[in-house]
């Protein structure tokens, strides 16, 4: 008997006996017309939430309207409302013609629910169900997406809709504001191009040398192929509306917002700014931080996201979007409109600001010592595959066919992950299933901002510690699409 066979086995075996266990999944393997037919109701009864995975029309504006894979026909798929520690069930269900997987970003979940083929965790088939349990956690602002290989089919993967936020209430909610706002940042109708992102918000002086000299004798390809592609889009959505076409976020005078933003972009980092008000950050990744900063622009990777109360202060109608004039023009952008305002909709571009991860950190601390640690260099191979750059760690693209385990850790044990960065671009590194800490940025030590997303500008070096606390398999990659579908994962199994 194999793993999966195994594992449906135990699910039955339990349903059988009237419970699901929280933390295991039920996919309804079966033979295809019996398992279209079959509804939650005919597994264990109703589960609290549903997702229908399925192909549909999204109306971004009034003339523009967008064919791709949705969560319950819309997009952002619905914020789904847990309570940390307390059971839950989802029903999934897929009505496309290829397995999908709903990975549950930021949570604390065995890997058999996390959400990753690497992981071994059981697909929702196509045109099939599963029915998940899980006890929620940690608190805070997570979110679900997809978490299959695209390549070079921009119809696959986070290049589609599937994406939509979580939120995990607290046992013990400060409640220090009047209200909040989901917001969920997305680009769509994907093309290919070889124009470089931006890395300027974030990038301190000066290189780290011997990465760039790691990276000019890493690769054989440097000057003899064009540059990998990158990817680029035509439309841009804040819950999926264009700037100008949802509804505004309506605001009274001396009201405390606090916005909970989720960057679902399958490549870009975003920034947002609001004129004439800062961004007071009070969570990063759904976790609080030690030391709650104002700033002027939030500056968010792929995969991040932030929590942030804003004092509305300053009456108007505002335009809150990206400070990139074409992409906020192209709708990455929604109207804040106070009561009782009137006049023209209004933008100001902030002052220039470096996003920095240490202004929010608790400089009196200094991290602990970890028990072992881990370099990782990461080099590309310039249009090394398809035409799309290929990445490795530690010298070797991943071998997502394979599957196989990079390394082995010792459960409990504190691992400090030391990222080396020798390429040109910004990388929005994840680690599944744990939060870390970040031990050290831009060449020096910080403590105490706990992420499960980081970015490491070009060239630079960033340490971050975790402790492999969960059994089982934990999947490593950059959360850039195109970099994880051409080698940039790991994979390690805690025992």
């Amino acid at each position: 008997m194999d793993r999966r066979d195994f594992l449906k086995t135990a699910s039955l075996s339990a349903l059988a006996a009237g419970m699901l266990p929280a933390g295991h999944a039920l996919a309804a393997d079966m033979p295809h017309a019996a398992r279209a037919a079959t509804s939650g109701a005919d597994l264990a009864g109703k589960a609290e939430h549903s997702l229908r995975i399925s192909t549909g029309v999204l109306e971004l504006s009034d003339e523009k309207f967008i064919s791709t894979t949705l969560y319950n026909g819309d997009f952002p798929g619905p914020l789904l409302r847990f309570r940390e520690g307390r059971p839950t069930t989802v029903d999934v269900f897929n009505d496309t013609d290829h397995d999908e997987q709903v990975h549950w970003h930021g949570q604390y979940l065995p890997d058999d629910v996390d959400g990753a083929d690497e992981e071994h965790t059981p697909p929702v088939p196509a045109h099939g169900h599963r029915r998940i349990a899980f006890t929620p956690r940690p608190a805070g602002l997570r979110f679900y997406h997809t978490h299959v290989r695209a390549g070079a089919d921009l119809a696959l993967g986070l290049y589609t809709g599937l994406a939509g936020p979580v939120y995990i209430e607290p046992n013990n909610e400060p409640g220090n504001w009047d209200r909040e706002v989901f917001l969920t940042l997305k680009e769509f109708m994907p093309y290919l191009t070889r124009v470089d992102m931006d890395t300027t918000f974030m990038q301190p002086t000066g290189m780290e040398m011997d990465l760039v000299t790691i990276a000019a004798n890493s690769d054989p390809n440097a000057g003899k192929v064009p540059p990998g592609y990158e990817l680029a889009y035509e439309a841009f959505a804040i819950n999926g509306k264009s700037l100008g076409h949802g509804e505004p976020i309506r605001v009274k005078r001396g009201e405390r917002v606090l916005l909970h933003v989720v960057n679902a972009s399958a490549t870009e980092n975003r920034s947002l700014a609001l004129p004439g008000h800062t961004f007071k950050v009070v969570a990063l990744d759904g976790n609080p931080v030690p030391h709650p900063a104002a700033v002027p622009v939030l500056w968010i990777g792929t995969a991040e996201r932030v929590s942030a109360i804003v004092e509305m202060n300053h009456p108007g109608v505002w335009v809150l979007g990206d400070t990139l004039d074409d992409d906020r023009e192209g709708g990455m952008g929604i109207v804040v409109e106070y009561a009782g305002a009137s006049g023209k909709l209004q933008w100001q571009a902030p002052p220039k600001f470096m996003w920095d991860y240490r202004l929010f950190a608790d400089p009196r601390r200094k991290p602990a010592r970890p028990d072992e640690v881990i370099d990782m260099v990461f080099t590309p191979r310039q249009s090394g595959e398809e035409g799309f750059d290929v990445y490795a760690v530690n010298g070797v693209p991943y071998d997502w066919k394979a599957m196989p385990v990079t390394r082995k850790l010792r459960r409990g044990k504190r691992y400090r992950l030391r990222f080396r960065n020798a390429s040109g671009d910004i990388h929005p590194l994840h680690l599944h299933r744990h939060s870390f800490e970040i031990t050290r940025v831009h060449g020096k030590p910080t403590a105490g901002v706990l992420k499960d997303v980081v970015l490491v500008p070009p060239f630079q070096t960033t340490e971050v510690d975790f402790t492999a606390d969960l059994p089982g398999l934990t999947l490593f990659h950059c959360h850039m699409q195109q970099h994880m579908d051409y080698g940039f994962m790991a994979l390690f199994e805690t025992v």
